[in-house]
């Protein structure tokens, strides 16, 4: 920022950075506005980089970081600047640059539209965002029917701020989201996959959770986890992706790392478990049911939120290794403890006797044996034998003693 403002330049911090600072909290990243252009930014700075098409930015790499450098956006023209209608409906339009305060208003919320100025160190407020912010408050910039229509991934962002934040949806930004919710069908399924990511990799997977399925959002983009969860189980709430939300938020928090495949696994996992059971009911296998469940609970999520074969490949492992993990006799146990995908089987399996889904011990047990050295594993496996064994024998039934033939009155 001293660097462009010594150039004779403007140069702002913006966004998040400002609105995190301000709340007392750790930015995750910095942005920086200016008037500037791309092209002047790379020729004062020899690590960047420009990327986009419609939008020119500027990534300047410092200390390991990346700050997105970004030229004042300004107002399009009536029907001019190549402005389009794609065909998901959303607007699209060919940006150009403008001054500070025409940067300012086309930004999505209030609370992300503050910007610092170095000049004499002072916050530039031009939509009362420093308001909102003192309130709690999360409020479009404009017309929020016409905002969430220009970019419907909009209704996503103020759910998920409104989530980090703990804030509230201001009334008209929060009844445009309720009445405008299907436009998310029109976003398209690629997007959709990554904006997943960080709504529940934010460290707010519960909160998040819960505001999207309040305002409908889960329903739209999740649809068979919704109707699943309609369900309950001997009269009580499923419970499961619960849990998997909170060991999110604690991983999260802990600074471990949480998959896609895992996180996407968990949020197909009621649709999947409820169709293998009625499969397996039909006659299938249970490996075979898993299998078959996924495929087609996938097959239909995908026509929504595209999953790039990478990550559907790893949730197939860790659905089907949900019944082998049920299997430790003979040398079963040590084939699915070398498997690549069994830290995160039984981290799901885990999950699941958590809410209830498996006996407690089947968890315990994995847990002991990763730890055990050979002798104790291999007297676990012994023990389970032989408790399987007493089981089966106590169910046996005893052989029915020979009777003496009965003399035949029609023989002879």
């Amino acid at each position: 920022m001293y660097r462009l403002k010594d150039a004779g330049y403007e140069a702002y911090l913006v966004g998040g950075g400002v609105r995190d600072l301000l709340l007392g909290r750790e930015p995750k990243d910095f942005d920086v506005a200016t008037n500037a252009t791309p092209e002047r930014v790379r020729e004062l700075f020899r690590n960047c980089r420009l990327i986009g098409r419609r939008f020119r930015l500027a990534h300047v790499y410092f200390r390991g970081e990346i700050i997105e450098v970004a030229t004042f956006r300004g107002h399009h023209g009536e029907g001019g600047n190549g402005e389009s209608e794609t065909r998901n409906g959303m607007v699209v339009r060919d940006n150009v640059y403008g001054t500070l305060e025409e940067d300012a208003v086309r930004r999505d919320f209030t609370v992300n539209a503050l910007y610092y100025n170095i000049q004499d160190y002072s916050i530039v407020d031009y939509t009362g965002g420093l308001e909102d912010l003192h309130n709690g408050v999360l409020r479009l910039i404009g017309d929020p029917r016409q905002r969430y229509r220009e970019d419907p991934v909009r209704m996503l962002r103020a759910v998920r701020f409104a989530a980090k934040l703990g804030f509230r949806l201001e009334k008209e930004t929060e009844a445009a989201l309720i009445e405008l919710g299907e436009l998310l069908t029109g976003v398209p399924p690629a997007r959709l996959f990554d904006e997943m990511l960080k709504m529940f990799l934010g460290g707010q997977a519960v909160a998040t959770f819960e505001l999207m399925r309040h305002y409908n959002q889960f329903g739209i983009l999740f649809p068979q986890t919704e109707k699943a969860l309609e369900r309950e189980e001997q009269g009580f709430p499923i419970t499961f992706l619960l849990h998997a939300m909170e060991n999110t938020d604690r991983r999260i928090a802990e600074q471990k790392p949480v998959t896609p495949a895992f996180l996407y696994a968990a949020l197909l996992w009621e649709p999947v478990r409820q169709l293998a059971r009625e499969l397996e009911a039909e006659g299938m296998s249970r490996i075979q049911s898993l299998q078959v469940a996924g495929d087609r609970v996938l097959e239909r999520q995908r026509r929504i939120i595209s999953i790039p074969r990478r990550f559907t490949l790893q949730m197939r492992e860790i659905w089907a290794a949900q019944e082998r993990l049920t299997q430790r006799t003979g040398k079963r146990a040590y084939r699915i403890l070398s498997h690549p995908r069994f830290r995160a089987s039984y981290d799901f399996l885990l999950l699941r006797a958590q809410s209830g889904e498996v006996e407690p011990e089947l968890g315990e047990w994995w847990t002991r044996f990763q730890g055990a050295d050979e002798q104790q594993r291999q007297e676990m496996l012994a023990k389970l034998k032989g408790s399987r064994q007493q089981r089966s024998g106590s169910r046996r039934r005893r052989p029915r003693k020979r009777q003496a033939a009965r003399p035949n009155p029609t023989t002879p």
